[in-house]
């Protein structure tokens, strides 16, 4: 039996981790492809650099339309979003243009599909504890909030997606959009599904709601609320 590929790649602010469960020929120059266009995406839509086009276009220095065809597609979609969540998400955070919370997701979604397209049926990539799996099963731990290295639950599945947002690591930082302060409702909240992009845009926008956990039931999403006291609240279809 062929022994698992992982790789480790610090890019886009965070950890991006591959396991290939069933390498072939064609993996390792898949991985190298799939880094070289995280590197792109990180050079388009970081808010960190000045130079790039989110950043140079938020500033009024650079059209729309000469920015990477890229760009106006995730800015389609973030309005799509925000549309849908009656603007709890949103591409303009405290009026400052930045698509981080669909950037991460997809370009973890779309690493996994370039191992799919390369053969690969039984993989796992994780961007900023954010992940996306194919085949399985596979064992996601959700981390405590509470109590730093330690996980809260364990969820178990195939062709999953877990996507968490929460203060633990960078304190409250997401702002509900409708009044402009930081959501501190919960102190974490994971969402599970099969596609790990509009599910990390969920998590971001349900995490800036009031109460989360009525509209996510109704939409039938799978979820886990951590509350700041330690109690833990999940939808009916939480497994």
């Amino acid at each position: 039996m062929t022994a698992p590929v992982t790789h480790v790649e610090h890019v886009m602010g965070t950890v991006f981790s591959f396991t290939v469960r069933d390498p072939g020929p064609r993996t390792a120059a898949t991985l190298e492809r799939i880094v070289t266009r995280l590197h792109r995406i990180d050079e388009l839509f970081s808010t960190y650099r000045p130079e790039s086009e989110i950043s140079r276009l938020g500033r009024g220095e650079l059209p729309l339309t000469a920015c990477d065809p890229d760009v106006g597609w995730v800015l389609d979609r973030c309005a799509e979003l925000t549309a849908e969540t009656d603007g709890y998400f949103t591409a303009t955070p405290g009026g400052r243009l930045d698509p981080s919370g669909y950037v991460k997701g997809w370009a973890v979604e779309e690493a996994s599909r370039a191992l799919r397209d390369s053969g690969s049926g039984h993989h796992c990539v994780s961007g900023g504890g954010d992940v996306q799996t194919a085949g399985g099963p596979w064992r996601i731990g959700i981390a405590d909030p509470h109590r730093p290295g330690a996980v809260a639950r364990v969820v178990t599945g195939h062709d999953l997606a877990v996507a968490t947002s929460g203060t633990a690591e960078r304190g409250p930082h997401i702002l509900d959009p409708h009044t402009g302060r930081p959501a501190t409702t919960l102190a974490s909240l994971t969402l599970l599904g099969p596609h790990l992009t509009r599910l990390d845009a969920l998590t971001t926008a349900a995490f800036a709601m009031p109460t989360p956990l009525p509209w996510l039931t109704t939409h039938n999403i799978p979820a886990l609320a951590i509350h700041p006291d330690g109690h833990h609240e999940h939808t009916p279809t939480f497994p």
